[in-house]
């Protein structure tokens, strides 16, 4: 029976991949934070398996080494979060632990399975975004974190070679998820801790990020497109090394890569409301 570790499995993307592998027969090891997700889990399908898993605690990780299979056959690392704002108002710690979630902790787990995916030639797909190839205002810490987990996976990937462990990255734009549904409250509490000083400066670039939001919330495709691709790259003969999730993301990307970056940054400054020329 095939097996894997799904980080970050308690809602959205990693409980709906969780989910639909348990239906194809998979026996699904869920990360969660809480073991009240994980019973919730389990009453969805009894091939899923509840493992107490923050990925930025060590014993946690430690402790997979006694819960997981010898013959793991693959890890989806979903785990992830979104800090929000101007970069020059990010607060230290707040882009310190978008790091050691979405980067440090994703290579953590991934550190602590390779020796069981090595034995059985096992996948590791990380769910990425177009946020990790395209940057835009108010959503640089989520971008940055998103850039550096992309640059180590691509030198991952070319490393496990030898041992044929087939790395991909999925990529999906705005997901119809909690993180987007609670974006504009995101923004609402980002604004109202702002000084008087902070607001003069940026207060428009936030109202310009609140404004984006509730548009982007209108488009955001369905939890099922990203599944998709998460079950092509785990059994695919010879899988992606890259899925860009929908044809609006494969557009947006197109777009964005054969536009110059002084006319990207205008089109990006004017979607966000933020006016004023270089």
């Amino acid at each position: 029976m095939n097996s894997v570790l799904v980080t970050g499995a308690a809602r959205g993307i990693g409980k709906a991949v969780s989910v639909r592998l348990a239906q194809q027969g998979w026996q699904v090891y869920a990360g969660v934070r809480k073991l009240s997700d994980g019973d919730a889990l389990v009453a969805l399908d009894s091939r899923i398996t509840p493992v107490l898993l923050d990925v930025t605690n060590s014993e946690h990780i430690a402790a997979l080494d006694a819960v997981l299979p010898a013959d793991l056959t693959a890890v989806v690392n979903n785990a992830g979060v979104v800090a929000d704002g101007p970069v020059e108002l990010l607060e230290l710690d707040a882009l310190r632990n978008e790091f050691e979630i979405n980067v440090f902790g994703t290579l953590a787990v991934t550190q602590a399975v390779l020796p069981r995916l090595r034995t059985t030639r096992g996948r590791i797909v990380f769910i990425s975004s177009l946020s990790g190839r395209i940057s835009t205002p108010g959503t640089g810490a989520y971008n940055s974190s998103k850039f550096a987990l992309e640059g180590l996976v691509d030198a991952l990937r070319i490393e496990l070679r030898p041992w044929r462990i087939h790395t991909s990255l999925i990529e999906p734009g705005p997901i119809a998820t909690d993180m987007w549904a609670d974006a504009v409250t995101m923004v609402d509490t980002t604004t109202a801790k702002l000084t008087p000083a902070q607001l003069d400066l940026y207060g428009p670039h936030l109202a310009g990020m609140r404004k984006m939001a509730q548009q982007v919330q209108r488009i955001a495709a369905p939890t099922d497109t990203v599944v998709a691709e998460v079950e092509k790259a785990l059994t695919a003969r010879n899988p992606k090394s890259r899925y860009v999730v929908g044809l609006a993301g494969k557009a947006q990307l197109l777009a964005t890569s054969l536009t110059p970056t002084p006319i990207l940054d205008a089109v990006l400054a004017m979607a966000s409301g933020i006016k004023g020329k270089r």
